[in-house]
């Protein structure tokens, strides 16, 4: 009976390529404590010209995401890789994990013997770049590859600070010191203070972006039809943040965030970059990516107990409109009313899981040919907080221009004659932000007589966080009505940072 059982403990022993697993070399199982780092089993081979593989991974993540419902540890292992997985702060910024991955990265070199290979998740790009730029731990690594990571920030971090959604992430904890640096805003100051830095060509780094949004009503799918406007995505992070002027592109294809990090999507199009010396020539279709920007959301949000209601209008010529109905709440009862009296009831509700606004629930409907006028969207419940995004395909989109000075003045007007001259009105609210800290309220600015440009007072060094909201009305009569949000940084002097 012992004979058998030690048999079977053998035989699933070696089905198991985590049998080596060690937190901290021997620490136990992976626990998702920051700084404890794992070993994944030791191939029956080892290339020597093969560079062992660090994972590294994400925002509100940890190092399980390599393997739980992800094959990139097993495809490693059995391609005869090395690996190592390490827990980082899941919401701290840049600065605190690039310090902690420095440190490791010392100590899994020393065990490895030899330089690494890094492969980031997402937000665990930027931190690698600072262990190795900041933190001087450039010397123990090859090269670095970045599955999507928003190396210029990402549009969803401004919404979760912005005023009209600000307030439902600080009901679900989405605003943490990791979601105030992936701001736009701030990461253009640390883009400052890395790309001309002289540790920044120490390493290569090797760029993956994405395009996927996955199915209809899910966390991703709302988060790229929100960054649409921006630009090509994959539910997280747009195609354009995911680059680096002086990094390698690997691949852009349909993955969406979650699937980039899948090693069955991924892992072919790098191991040609996972050897010690040299670089296998690589052939990849670069996706064709739209950069154009569109003013293409409207956003309203609240809190309510038992009734509410909410009211937005459509343009002639918009092809579809989706509403998007986040709330903390699974279970509110919604009606969706057109201008002729039409009820819309059938929502789909997910659960978020993977942006910022993690734990809400999304209510989602898509309406093609959307009648022009006044919509509006009932609810109830018996307490809800909740955030209304109301997405236009066509209509104003591409002929709003807004632009942000670097004496930070916003001007909102027109690419043509798509507007009554004088009837778009612009209303800007203000949230100053320093070192992480709201430091004054809401400052709200409009335009006066119909002129295009508000100037935004100086009220500090920090983060501005803007939410600009239009209304006006069509050439043809129609009104219409949009949000566009946007973070910028404000030097001491009152420049904007870019």
């Amino acid at each position: 009976m012992k004979r058998t059982l030690s048999l079977l403990i053998m035989f699933l022993l070696v089905l198991s390529p985590f049998t080596a697993f060690a937190g901290s070399l021997g620490k136990g199982d992976p626990e998702g404590t920051p700084g404890q780092w794992y070993l994944g089993s030791t191939p029956s081979y080892v290339d020597p010209a093969k560079s062992p593989i660090v994972f590294v991974h994400g925002l509100n993540s940890s190092a399980t995401t390599w393997w739980v419902e992800n094959d990139m540890y097993d495809i490693a292992y059995n391609n005869g890789y090395e690996t190592a997985f390490i827990d980082l702060y899941p919401t701290e910024n840049m600065w605190d994990n690039g310090q902690l991955l420095a440190s490791k990265l010392q100590d899994i070199y020393n065990h490895f013997g030899e330089k690494v290979v890094v492969v980031a998740h997402s937000k665990g790009g930027i931190d690698t770049q600072s262990a190795l730029v900041h933190y001087g731990a450039y010397p123990y690594v090859h090269r670095v590859i970045t599955l999507s990571s928003p190396h210029h920030g990402s549009q969803l971090a401004d919404l979760a600070y912005s005023s009209w959604a600000g307030w439902l992430g600080d009901i679900l904890g989405g605003k943490n010191n990791a979601t105030y640096s992936l701001q736009t805003g701030y990461m253009a100051t640390f883009r400052s203070q890395t790309d001309n830095h002289y540790n920044v060509n120490r390493v290569p780094f090797y760029t993956f972006g994405g395009t996927g949004w996955g199915s209809f009503g899910s966390s991703l799918y709302w988060g790229g039809l929100y960054l649409s406007s921006y630009g090509s995505n994959d539910g997280a992070v747009t195609v354009q943040s995911s680059r680096l002027p002086y990094a390698t592109e690997i691949a852009v294809r349909d993955w969406n965030h979650s699937e980039i990090r899948e090693g069955s999507s991924t892992f072919n199009y790098f191991e040609s970059y996972l050897y010690e010396a040299g670089l296998h020539s690589l052939t990849s279709n670069i996706a064709e990516i739209s950069n154009d920007t569109a003013v293409s959301t409207y956003y309203r949000g609240g809190s309510y107990s038992n009734k509410t209601k909410e009211v937005f209008v459509v343009e002639d010529k918009v092809s579809e409109i989706t509403i998007d109905w986040m709330s903390d709440q699974k279970d509110t009862s919604l009606n969706l009313v057109a201008p002729d009296g039409k009820i819309y009831s059938t929502f789909s509700i997910e659960e978020d899981s993977t942006s910022v606004f993690a734990g809400a629930y999304h209510h989602s409907i898509q309406i093609p040919n959307p009648t022009p006028g006044e919509w509006r969207v009932e609810a109830q419940s018996k307490k809800e907080n909740y955030l209304l995004n109301v997405n236009f395909k066509d209509g104003v989109n591409h002929d709003l221009d807004v632009s942000i000075s670097k004496l930070l003045d916003v001007t909102v007007q027109s690419n043509g004659n798509a507007f009554e001259k004088g009837k778009i009105n612009t209303t800007i609210s203000v949230e100053y932000y320093k070192n992480g800290k709201l430091k004054s309220q809401k400052v709200k600015l409009s335009n006066k007589d119909g002129e295009p440009k508000v100037s935004i007072p100086h009220l500090g060094e920090g983060i501005y966080n803007l939410t600009v909201d239009i209304e006006g009305k069509s050439a043809k009569g129609t009104s219409f009505n949009r949000t566009f949000v946007k973070s910028v940084f404000i030097d001491k002097d009152g420049n904007m940072i870019e």
